[in-house]
């Protein structure tokens, strides 16, 4: 079968909207890149750490109350969130397993978002309250049991280490897989930070010192949970992802072969690790649409691991009765109407104002 029976018409996207491009998408399809969390991902290792996480959180609030020491349920605090990012890898897990299907075009992918920044709001509201207590507790400090303190904070760390350790054993190319160990890594100096606190206490009988561990927490906690709101509302507000230039991308589209001009670019992310594209891109009269589509595709992939990129290829003017359609004739780098246009600037070959 030829080329042009397996490759969508000029005008039509990349993702054959006639029904029978290799069911892969062309180069930017489904096929040959993976979705959000890998489904190859350990549950077994998440599960044990999950298991030790949440039994010894239950144990460490109840001798925080009886221990007097905040900095112990504050721990437990954060070891809450730990618990809550494991448990939104397995269920991120078998989302992604998941097709997508009716309204649902991307399937469920975005319910990891969307967990993330309840878990990223969870983490700034507990640990405001957090602080005010221990800034409370640094005015008035309250007697502190400091050998119970210590041996919870040592156990803790032991959790913690097994913990780092199991999760460290499934596979940590996944994003949220990965998320999840560096929570856990935190809260293991989260720990540290207690026992010391603690054994100054025992030494020394300085109670402030279980306040001072609980600030050193709740900057632990400010820190992820700002991180967890602000890649969340990027995702949510379609902001192109985190160290992608899509002026410099667009610019790098428009120097190929046979490409006159690149615009209607459209940089996002679908979920976290999975970047997506899409553009219109004119070719020059004559030139192989395909060929060309084919070509951006696997620069896009190499270049910027954009697998998913869906690009609408036609020849420069084919469109005449389309007024919405920018017509040129030359590849003049002066600045047209378009260029003001909602959907973002024009790139042409050779340098040029965006």
């Amino acid at each position: 079968m030829s080329d042009h029976e397996h490759e969508p018409g000029h005008g039509h996207d990349d993702h054959g909207r006639y029904g029978h491009d290799d069911h892969g998408h062309g180069a930017g399809g489904h096929a040959g890149h993976a979705h959000g969390v890998s489904a190859d991902a350990d549950r077994r290792w998440l599960a044990i750490a999950l298991a030790l996480i949440t039994v010894f959180m239950a144990v460490e609030v109840v001798v925080g109350i009886l221990a007097g020491s905040l900095a112990l349920i504050s721990d437990a605090a954060h070891m809450l969130t730990d618990a809550a990012s494991i448990v939104l890898a397995l269920i991120a897990m078998r989302l992604s397993a998941r097709p997508a299907r009716g309204g649902f075009t991307y399937g469920l992918k975005r319910a990891e978002i969307l967990s993330a920044q309840a878990n990223g709001l969870t983490l700034l509201l507990l640990g405001t309250w957090l602080a005010y207590e221990a800034v409370r507790r640094l005015v008035s400090p309250p007697e502190v049991e400091g050998g119970l303190m210590l041996a919870t904070a040592l156990t803790g760390i032991v959790v913690n280490v097994v913990a780092t350790w199991c999760i460290s054993r499934a596979n940590r190319s996944s994003l949220n897989v990965e998320g999840a160990y560096q929570h856990i890594l935190n809260d293991l100096f989260a720990f540290i930070g207690t026992a010391v606190a603690a054994l100054i206490v025992v030494l020394t009988g300085f109670a402030r010192a279980d306040a001072i561990a609980t600030l050193v927490v709740v900057a632990l906690m400010f820190k992820a949970g700002y991180g967890l709101v602000r890649d969340s509302g990027r995702i949510f507000l379609e902001a192109a992802p985190v160290g992608f230039d899509p002026d410099e991308i667009g610019d790098q589209l428009a120097e190929q072969h046979q490409v006159v001009e690149i615009h209607d670019l459209h940089v996002w992310t679908i979920t976290s690790g999975e970047p997506a594209l899409s553009a219109h891109v004119l070719v020059e009269p004559g030139g192989d649409c395909h060929a060309v589509r084919r070509h951006l595709q696997q620069l896009l992939r190499d270049k910027h691991g954009i697998g998913h990129a869906t690009l609408q290829v036609d020849h420069l003017g084919e469109d005449t009765d389309a007024k919405e359609l920018l017509q040129i004739t030359t590849a003049s780098t002066e600045p047209t109407e378009h260029c003001d246009d909602a959907h973002g600037p024009v790139h042409r070959p050779g340098p040029h104002e965006h």
